[in-house]
């Protein structure tokens, strides 16, 4: 049996027998759970019809009904489809259906979400058993919780070590979804052998280890939870640790289970750092990690410049540059983001004239990187030569080190989120009755970049009707948090008449 599955790993893992793998507020997941579980549903999911290559999707947040679903399809060799909670109806429907999803199993709620009515509205259709539905052709079955499928199956439970022992490290692991420059995520695709040897990689390069707590805020349904927390935490036979609850809660889980280290996106923790009892919580087991509002003063840099930064995509299966970030660094070495990680090859190109240069778009190949997107020809995704074009600005100082400048395209990169300006903009446009606005990401020092929306033509707006309206259509992160009319004379444009969208985002700034 080949050890770079995940029927391998964890079955090997499953001999740490009661150690948590898994705490999410008052739930624990042990290793000897996670196989037990995985197994059981496994078992079912075969006798359902699900079988190695089955498109399998998840609507689930960070949990043990996660963990033991994504485990389960993974390990007999279908393939997991891991989607957004934060999706609405029209987003999901778009996503069922451009990813081909056979199968879905979705929890009904998830932080005061009903997700059980997004799924209704997607799907325009009552749940059943055998689905039929013109506007899905292709999904079969949908099951909500995974208790539906975490019964018995005895006859059936033998197969899922026969099927897990058919699974090659070249099988499709998973299909994660990320934003683009067009209106619709690409479904980026990833084989079980990838992600495996990637993220071992990557364990020993920040040395994670089995007597390692991690505390991660990264959505599982994303690569950085994904593999860089979930996957990285089981190959290491390490614990990882999430929170679902509010500020309070998720302060008193921190000091009981005592985390290591840390990851996921910093603006993310400042309510756990603002609330009034922060400063008498006892967090000092967190000595490493970049989640540095809530790390002990002596770990926490004065300046999170002069730590290395992660820069990390789904299409290279999480962190593609990376550098120590335990001590803070030379000034002259301000804002760096480390080299490649080993299994990334990288260049800095020029586009203008197609050569290398100290500071140009980011390409990248190497053992790491996606086998494409779904439903897209290699060709389109690779340049002749395998490269990834990423879309990234980057410059490269004589030690080799890299420094992130900002997108060649124009994804917004928002609280660890990336938002197309495009899908944004159609949406305006459809709740507006055809209304033209230019969405750009300006400056904020919390979330990086704020989805702002300018409203092109001036004049009053309902901006309460407005967002509202957008919720219906975009995922929280998506509905802009600040919306500004202009004239279209007051636009600045470039030479050639289209808008100045530099000036366009200073301009906002200085607004």
């Amino acid at each position: 049996m080949n050890a770079d599955t995940v029927h391998s790993v964890l079955t090997a893992q499953a001999a740490l027998g009661d150690a948590p793998l898994l705490v999410v507020d008052g739930e624990r997941l042990s290793y000897a759970d996670a196989e037990g579980r995985s197994r059981r549903i496994a078992a079912n999911l075969l006798r359902a019809g699900v079988g190695r290559g089955s498109h399998v999707g998840m609507l689930f947040g960070n949990g043990a009904d996660f963990a033991v679903c994504f485990l389960a399809i993974t390990r007999i060799g279908a393939v997991a489809l891991p989607f957004s909670t934060l999706s609405t109806p029209h987003e999901l429907r778009d996503l069922l259906a451009g990813s081909d999803t056979q199968y879905l199993i979705a929890a009904r709620t998830y932080r005061g979400r009903d997700l059980d009515a997004a799924i209704a509205g997607a799907v325009g259709s009552e749940q059943s058993e055998a689905l039929a539905l013109p506007q899905l052709p292709v999904l079969r079955r949908v099951w909500l919780g995974a208790a539906e499928l975490d019964g018995d199956a005895p006859e059936h439970e033998p197969r899922v070590a026969v099927a897990g022992a058919q699974v090659s490290p070249a099988d499709t692991l998973a299909i994660v979804h990320t934003s683009g420059s067009t209106s619709r995520p690409k479904g980026v695709v990833h084989t079980h052998g990838q992600v495996i040897r990637n993220m071992r990689r990557q364990n020993a390069l920040r040395d994670y280890t089995a007597q390692d707590r991690l505390f991660s805020n990264s959505p599982f349904f994303w690569i950085g939870g994904l593999a860089y927390s979930f996957i990285a935490t089981l190959l290491a036979g390490a614990r990882i640790i999430c929170s679902n609850a509010e500020p309070e809660a998720t302060l008193d889980l921190l000091e009981r289970e005592r985390p290591t280290l840390c990851n996921g996106v910093a603006s993310t923790v400042l309510a756990l750092a603002q609330h009034p009892g922060f400063p008498d919580r006892d967090l000092s087991s967190l000595r490493r990690g970049n989640l540095y509002p809530i790390m002990p003063a002596e770990t926490r840099p004065a300046d999170p410049e002069l730590r290395c930064n992660l820069l990390g995509m789904t299409e290279t299966g999480s962190v593609s540059l990376y550098g120590p970030g335990d001590a803070d660094l030379p000034a002259h070495k301000r804002g760096t983001f480390g080299r490649p990680v080993p299994g990334i090859e990288a260049r800095v190109v020029d586009a203008a004239s197609g050569c290398d240069a100290a500071q140009g778009e980011l390409w990248v190949r190497g053992a790491n990187v996606m086998q494409g997107y779904y439903g897209v020809e290699r060709a389109q995704c690779f340049d002749a030569s395998g490269w990834f074009h990423t879309g990234d600005m980057v410059s490269v100082d004589a030690d080799g080190d890299f420094y992130f400048r900002g997108r060649g395209g124009d994804i917004i990169r928002t609280a660890g989120a990336q938002v197309s300006p495009r899908e944004v903009e159609g949406a305006i446009s459809d709740v507006t009755g055809g209304r033209l606005s230019i969405v750009v990401g300006t400056p904020d020092p919390e979330r990086g970049q704020a989805v702002t929306a300018v409203l092109v033509g001036g004049g009053e707006y309902d901006e309460h009707a407005l967002r509202a309206a957008l919720r219906e259509r975009l995922s929280p992160y998506k509905v802009p948090r600040r919306f500004v009319a202009l004239a279209e004379s007051d636009l600045p444009t470039l030479s050639s008449g289209k808008v100045d969208l530099q000036r366009l985002v200073a301009l906002l700034d200085g607004r």
